[in-house]
């Protein structure tokens, strides 16, 4: 029984692996390989990237049930494609056992939120420990990711109430914070408006006083009068002001008496009241010295 002489291409992205009556013969490289058929065979071994997520379904320290994905990213080792050939048929079986021992060995150490945080970590341990099995059987693992971490439902639920509750009474306590420097300020200014308004008063009736005094002191030199005199004066005139004004706003109706003695009695009441004042003050004086 003869055989007969056949070519057979590899892929570039694959590597062959060359059996003489189901012998291992070699490992043949990318490109046209000749054999003798059918006493030998080339079976192509890819050599691209397999990605590959593994569900695992445990329990964390404080009794949650967690849902944990985890993306594995392998290839055939090119120094080893015989022994990955030979020795492993299903590698995506081998790699999600290891997974599920390496999660199920972790996971139920942490509570959940311990659990979140160190997703980092278990990833690093996850891959160390599958890349580390699997290397005995011509694979690499090239990178390992904890894509997903689900809790229960019901406690995907609590957690949120729990993160609005938090959420709520932060702003309500920046709300009132808010509220409180408003009421501060508004006080601040309050009390800010007062001291200037008082001081504008005293300047207002400072000036008055001022000018009071250099109208008296100018009057007394131009016309002689006394001061006493020249008090009760402005009084009568202020006061003819003020019932002028009172006529022009129209707004109400006032009487006054009217006659020839109507200013001199008026300046008598004013003369009066002043006299009753000077008579007290000395009054006053004994009987704080007293």
């Amino acid at each position: 029984m003869s055989g007969c002489l056949c070519f057979q291409c590899v892929d570039a992205a694959d590597k062959g692996v060359v059996q003489s009556c189901g012998k291992f013969k070699s490992v043949a490289n990318p490109g046209l390989v000749c054999i003798l058929w059918p006493f030998e065979i080339v079976s192509p071994v890819s050599m691209k990237l397999n990605p590959i997520d593994v569900v695992t379904n445990t329990k964390t320290k404080d009794n949650v049930t967690v849902r944990v994905t985890c993306s594995i990213q392998y290839m055939v080792d090119p120094e080893a494609v015989q022994t990955f050939y030979f020795k492993l048929h299903n590698p995506q079986q081998q790699i999600t056992a290891y997974v599920d021992d390496c999660i199920r060995a972790q996971i139920p150490t942490l509570t959940l939120d311990e659990a979140f945080e160190a997703k980092e970590k278990m990833a690093s341990e996850v891959k160390d420990q599958v890349a580390k099995s699997m290397k005995d059987f011509g694979l690499i693992v090239v990178k390992a990711l904890l894509t997903d971490m689900q809790p229960d439902a019901t406690v995907m639920a609590a957690m949120n109430k729990i993160n609005a509750a938090r959420r709520e009474r932060e702003a309500a306590v920046e709300k009132a914070e808010a509220e409180k420097i408003l009421a501060v300020r508004s006080a601040e200014a309050e009390a800010e408006a007062k001291h200037l308004s008082g001081m504008g008063t005293a300047k207002m009736r400072h000036a008055i006083t001022d000018g009071f005094k250099s109208s008296i002191a100018s009057m007394q030199e131009s016309c002689g009068l006394e001061p006493r005199e020249v008090v009760h004066m402005m009084l009568v005139t202020q006061y003819l002001d003020v019932l002028k004004e009172f006529a022009q706003s129209g707004k109400a109706t006032m009487v006054v008496p009217h006659g020839p003695s109507a200013v001199s009695d008026i300046e008598s009441q004013v003369r009066n009241g002043f006299l009753q004042a000077s008579m007290m003050a000395p009054a006053g004086k004994n009987s704080m010295g007293q």
